[in-house]
């Protein structure tokens, strides 16, 4: 296989940087702005079309302001904002599929233009020409199919506006790590907020978050138990059966 160094160099290269860390607490991400990430993308979608604001004359009301005081809620890029992520997901399925055939097919030539006597110059001289082929066959097709899934997550997390986008909705990320002891778990929000939707204590629901991305995993000493190593998940990929 003219592939095979490739493969095992960067089973090779895997396994190194793993063996580096034998020994040592898994290491924390660097502080980092979201933008810079390697492939942040900025969020393009479709915007109406821009309104002039109206001031009304001799009065101290800002259109869109809900108080005379200065809004402390989230509301330009670098601004801090709280997402809480309540996540209780149930879902159940059954499916049940049966299916049953039965076929008899029977084919002869009694008659056929006079030639049925001359069958026997070439086949047997016990041959039937009414019953020259004869087949039956029968299917049966039974499945059953059963889901069940129940999830549950809840957290909070601080994210920060990375930007504001033409009408006025906010595109938040946040990602937060804890280390314990030799596992670390590891929590990534994505999404695009509108301002009316955050509450006035700062906070916005994960379920009023447009294009939400929300993940929540870690590495570590558990996680390496759990996981399969690299060679089965080769062979999972690889085997056809």
């Amino acid at each position: 296989m003219k592939y095979a160094p490739l493969l095992a160099l960067t089973l090779a290269l895997g396994a190194c940087e793993r063996l580096s860390e034998v020994g040592r607490l898994p290491a924390l991400a660097p502080v980092t702005s979201p933008t810079a990430a390697p492939g942040y993308q900025p969020v393009s979608m479709p915007m109406p079309a821009a309104q002039v604001p109206t001031h009304g004359g001799n009065s101290l009301w800002r259109p869109g302001s809900r108080t005379f005081l200065r809004d402390q809620r989230a509301a330009s890029v670098g601004d801090l904002i709280t997402v809480l992520v309540s996540i209780q997901d149930t879902a159940q399925m059954q499916n049940t599929t049966a299916r049953e055939r039965e076929g008899t097919d029977t084919m002869g030539i009694p008659r056929l233009l006079g030639l049925e006597s001359s069958l026997t110059r070439l086949l047997p001289n016990s041959i039937d020409p009414s019953a020259l082929v004869q087949t039956s066959g029968a299917q049966t097709t039974n499945g059953t199919g059963t889901l069940r899934r129940n999830e549950t997550v809840t957290l909070r997390l601080a994210a920060i506006v990375t930007q504001t986008l033409p009408n006025g909705n906010l595109v938040v990320a946040g990602r937060q790590q804890v280390r314990v002891n030799h596992e670390l778990r590891e929590l990534q929000v994505t999404g695009v907020i509108r301002p009316q939707d955050i509450a006035s204590d700062n906070t916005v629901r994960h379920d009023r978050l447009a294009e939400a991305r929300i993940a929540y995993g870690g590495r570590g000493t558990l996680s390496d138990v759990q996981a399969p190593r690299y060679g089965q998940q080769l062979l999972d990929i690889v085997l056809p059966f």
